[in-house]
């Protein structure tokens, strides 16, 4: 088993809860120096306090990531902080679900700037460092949901198909750099996704579900971690992985 992780700069952006707040545990008690990005400043602070109280190495920089200079003060953060960037993980993301009969404009448009921009400003930030290195490993976070359609998944899935576009023209592009690229895409996993749904029926539906198939957020984590701790000649681009007792 390689140990590709330890002394790793790792930048995670939607680091204050479910999935990032796993994976920065995870990742750190692994040796690596995380960098946490995410807009609840308390909620970072916390995880990093507690990152540092089991003699882990965190940084915290409060970042929106529909704001691209947020993106590159994150970024910049970690290398000034630990002197490059190994991984980026562009984590934050919203579900906001609902039929396409009810007009949630505004709600679209907060996917897009979160799901699909946010990755994009991510990648603009972190690829010149990781050019400039000749390494470097970006990990975009979809969604079962990017492979397939649910009840009132439309827009959330069509920001999440687009993440695996840009995923793999990256993957093409960057090879010849030596950059690696991955895109996870989870099943049902019990995180706060699903409390921001403001259409109480779907989701009630949606909490019904996950609360009875869904797997903790540490499960996203063991998938980054495999991902990053393959050698740097290896290059796991797409894991896509559920509940066992998940259909959908």
């Amino acid at each position: 088993m390689t140990d590709n992780i330890a002394g790793k700069t790792i930048v995670i952006t939607g680091a204050s809860s479910g999935m990032g707040a796993a994976a920065a545990r995870y990742l750190a008690a692994k040796g690596a120096n995380v960098v946490l990005g995410a807009r609840r400043a308390d909620r970072i602070d916390a995880l990093a306090a507690e990152i540092h109280n089991a003699d882990g190495k965190a940084t915290t920089v409060v970042t929106d990531v529909t704001k691209q200079e947020d993106l590159q003060t994150l970024v910049q953060t970690a290398v000034g902080t630990y002197g490059r960037i190994d991984v980026l993980i562009n984590n934050a993301g919203v579900m906001p679900l609902s039929p396409i009969e009810r007009l949630k404009v505004d709600e679209w448009d907060q996917m897009i700037d979160v799901n699909l921009k946010g990755v994009l400003y991510g990648i603009a930030a972190a690829l010149p460092h990781m050019k400039s290195q000749k390494s470097g490993h970006i990990i975009n976070v979809s969604s079962v949901a990017g492979h397939k359609l649910f009840g009132g998944s439309a827009v959330y899935s069509a920001t999440k198909f687009a993440v695996r576009a840009v995923s793999e023209g990256l993957r093409q592009e960057m090879a010849r750099y030596n950059i690696r690229t991955t895109i996870i895409s989870p099943g049902a996993v019990k995180t706060e996704l699903l409390d921001h749904i403001s259409e109480k029926d779907v989701q009630k539906a949606n909490q019904d579900y996950v609360g009875q198939v869904g797997v903790p957020a540490e499960t996203f984590a063991r998938m980054v971690a495999f991902a990053i701790n393959e050698p740097e000649d290896v290059a796991i681009n797409e894991i896509l992985f559920r509940p066992t007792a998940q259909e959908l």
